[in-house]
C-alpha cells in the first residue's frame, strides 16, 4: 500500500514515514499544498495523509481541489486544528477521517487500516481472476493445484493486476507505485518481478497470463485471448 504524506513539519514527516514504513507501508512525503495536489493527481496512491496548515495551498483547499478533479483517494486529515468546526469542514469537503495532533501511533495505524478497507473490493479479502485467487490478508496466490506466499513487491504487483484485469500498466507506473519517486529502481527490476509472477502462474496452472505489450506495458489476461 502506497501512501502520500503531506506534512510541512519535516521532523514530524520523517517520524511518520519511519512509523509507516516499519509497518509495511510505502510512503512519499511532500511539504506543501501545491506538491500535494500534483502528487495526488498521479494514480499511484492508495490513501493520503493530509495536514491542514500547509504552505502555498492549505490542506482544506488541497482537499477541495482534488475532489473537484473527481479524485476519490481516501484522505485522512492529520491536524493540530481540533475545533468541531474544523473537523466538520474537513469531513464536508470530502475527507474520510480526521485525526487531531497529538496522536498515538497505534491510533494512526488503525485509522489507515480503516482507510484501506474503503478500497477493498472483495468482502472476504480474496481477489479472484480466472482460476487464480489472491488473499489480501496472507498474500497467498493460489489455485486448486497449489499456493505460493508472495514476497512484498510480488504481492503489490499481483494485486494491481488482479484488481484491474486487462488494464495495461507501464513499467514507469510500477516503479512509481511500488518503489517510489525517489527510488533508483530500473526497468530490469520490473522485468525480474514479472518473470517471478509468470513462473508462479505457470506452476499454478493458471488460466490467465501476464501479457506484454511492446513499448506499452503489461496486463493480466485470459490465456485464450488473442
Amino acid at each position: 500500500m502506497r501512501l502520500l504524506l503531506a506534512e510541512d513539519e519535516k521532523s514530524l514527516s520523517r517520524a511518520l514515514c519511519s512509523i509507516l514504513e516499519d509497518n509495511g507501508y510505502n510512503v512519499d512525503a511532500v511539504y506543501d499544498g501545491e506538491d500535494a495536489i500534483a502528487y495526488a493527481g498521479n494514480d499511484i496512491y492508495d490513501a493520503m495523509i493530509l495536514d491542514i496548515m500547509l504552505p502555498k495551498v492549505n490542506g482544506f483547499d488541497v482537499l477541495k481541489t482534488i475532489r473537484k478533479q473527481k479524485n476519490m483517494i481516501p484522505v485522512l486529515i492529520l491536524s493540530a486544528k481540533s475545533s468541531v468546526d474544523d473537523r466538520v469542514k474537513g469531513l464536508d469537503l470530502g475527507a474520510n477521517d480526521y485525526l487531531t495532533k497529538p496522536f498515538a501511533p497505534q491510533e494512526l495505524l488503525a485509522r489507515i487500516r480503516a482507510l484501506s478497507r474503503i478500497q477493498v473490493a472483495a468482502p472476504d479479502d480474496i481477489l479472484h481472476v480466472g482460476n487464480i485467487h489472491l488473499n489480501l490478508s496472507t498474500h497467498e496466490l493460489s489455485s486448486t493445484v497449489d499456493s505460493y506466499h508472495l514476497a512484498k513487491k510480488e504481492y503489490q504487483m499481483m494485486e494491481l493486476f488482479m484488481r484491474h484485469p486487462k488494464r495495461v500498466y507501464s513499467i514507469e507506473f510500477f516503479i512509481e507505485k511500488i518503489w517510489g519517486y525517489e527510488s533508483n529502481a530500473e526497468t530490469n527490476l520490473v522485468w525480474t518481478y514479472i518473470s517471478y509472477l509468470r513462473k508462479k502462474l505457470n506452476a499454478l496452472h493458471a488460466d490467465v497470463k501476464i501479457k506484454a505489450y511492446r513499448n506499452t506495458g503489461y496486463s493480466l489476461e485470459p490465456k485464450d485471448d488473442q
